[in-house]
């Protein structure tokens, strides 16, 4: 049976009724037409489908809407999810994009997103990790065209410029 929910995504609230375990990835991707989080595995096992809630990264794919959204008309306080669309200020690329795209830390980019959302976490939670911390801080993303040493500096640089944790 359906539900109606209130979910807070990239600072804006959309209502939408819709069954209470269908996957976050699919709400976010064909009701809200956030295409930028990609789904991978569906078992949240690689990464792709990463989000922010409450800054912290979960998997989209292995998340439902009710776990994340308040129903509608009741007192629960609803978490604020962030995609890759919401990291950036308008045309300025939050620093963890910036420093992907100055250190050419993609191939075929389509783990790229979720490798983003997932360094932001780690840098908010760890602002100058090293680098065994990011590399345990990326477990659960994986990346077949093995872009991995360009995004450990990538995260790196972020950190570095002490804006990967903002």
């Amino acid at each position: 049976m359906d539900a109606t929910f209130t979910i807070r995504v990239n600072g804006n609230e959309h209502r939408l009724t819709t069954d209470p375990d269908r996957p976050l990835l699919d709400v976010l991707r064909e009701d809200l037409h956030l295409n930028g989080t990609h789904y991978g595995c569906g078992a949240g096992d690689c990464g792709a489908c990463s989000v922010l809630v409450d800054g912290k990264r979960i998997f989209s794919c292995s998340t439902a809407i009710n776990e994340v959204a308040e129903v509608a008309g009741t007192e629960a306080a609803g978490q604020s999810i962030t995609t890759i669309e919401g990291l950036s200020n308008g045309a300025k690329l939050h620093p963890v994009q910036q420093a992907f795209l100055d250190e050419g830390a993609f191939q075929c980019g389509y783990c790229t997103p979720g490798m983003i959302v997932a360094a932001t976490a780690l840098l908010k939670e760890k602002p100058s990790p090293s680098d065994a911390e990011i590399i345990e801080g990326m477990n659960g993303n994986i990346c077949r065209c093995c872009g991995y040493a360009r995004m450990i500096s990538a995260i790196r640089r972020a950190a570095e410029q002490n804006g990967g944790a903002k």
